[in-house]
């Protein structure tokens, strides 16, 4: 998940056209894709390797982009080394090592609560009390990861642990993407981006590197994987940003709800995955509570959603 932040004005009204359903629909596709992508990763490369490839991949594809390149203020460096932790380096590694042991659908599903828990962390930061619709979206939510969670925590300890995994990175998103914002705002969303991609590479290149032994290469896994960091780190941020350009933030964010949809269908059409009818309700229960935490924002700063 990310935040872009969109400060253009005048053109956020404009009805959709063509070139923005476009917009809308393939980063969509790309971030509900990446639990796809990342299981099948993992049929050559061990987590370190995937959580690697995907921040360095995304890396090399907005490095392309010159915008990307703005300088930053000393007093800023310490920010932008825990944004580095807690919105890519974290997290992706959470989703990394989750889906050894859960599918990709149900990480999908639940990943879909990031916008409750980016409210909760706001509203703390804020010391807010949140407004009843809210709290009735973050109810909404809980029941949501629970019904999901509930048949692989059924499956054993280790499928507990990858949910508890995901949820661990959907806190940490939602951590991140208050910290992110007054960096945003200052240096704007896509250099901002590419900043936090470069420390979470720098986090991750040992470990990533030390375990290559482990890798059993093969062409279908390692394409996965170039996939999940040019188009999922890399493009889809640039699509979204340029969407939230055109039509306002709030409006781009909707994209965040077509996410878990990609990702079942993806996981049950090419994983052979099995999703229970408690998950589809789960998945719809969290996606309501989502959307109703979804509207405390009013400002010019507004959310847009990222999976895996």
């Amino acid at each position: 998940m990310t935040r872009l932040v969109s400060t253009s004005r005048g053109s956020n009204d404009q009805a959709f056209g063509a070139s923005e359903w476009a917009l809308l629909a393939v980063p969509a596709f790309i971030w509900g894709a990446s639990f796809y992508f990342i299981a099948v990763a993992l049929e050559s490369f061990p987590p370190q390797i995937v959580t690697l490839g995907r921040i360095a991949f995304g890396f090399a594809a907005l490095s392309v982009m010159a915008r990307v390149r703005v300088p930053i203020d000393v007093g800023d460096r310490s920010r932008f080394l825990l944004l580095g932790v807690l919105w890519m380096a974290f997290p992706f590694a959470m989703f990394s090592f989750s889906e050894q042991w859960i599918d990709s659908a149900v990480a999908g599903m639940l990943n879909a609560g990031t916008p409750i828990f980016a409210m909760l962390v706001g509203s703390l930061l804020l010391k807010s009390m949140p407004r009843w619709v809210q709290l009735a979206g973050v109810a909404l939510g809980t029941i949501g990861i629970g019904l999901i969670s509930w048949p692989s925590l059924g499956e054993g300890s280790v499928s507990a642990l990858g949910v508890v995994m995901v949820i661990a990175a959907n806190v940490s998103y939602g951590v991140a993407l208050n910290l992110a914002v007054p960096l945003q705002q200052k240096y704007g969303g896509l250099p901002t981006i590419w900043r936090t991609q470069m420390v979470a590479l720098a986090i991750w290149i040992v470990p990533g590197l030390w375990a290559i032994p482990d890798v059993d290469f093969a062409w279908g896994p390692m394409v996965s994987l170039i996939a999940l960091g040019v188009l999922g780190t890399g493009v889809a941020f640039v699509l979204a940003a340029t969407l939230a350009g055109r039509v306002g933030g709030p409006r781009a964010s909707i994209l965040t709800y077509f996410m878990p949809i990609v990702s079942i269908a993806l996981g049950v059409l090419f994983l052979d995955e099995v999703i229970t009818g408690w998950e589809l309700v789960g998945a719809a229960t969290l996606l309501a509570g989502a959307v109703a935490t979804s509207r405390r924002e009013r400002s010019k700063v507004r959310i847009i959603s990222r999976a895996g």
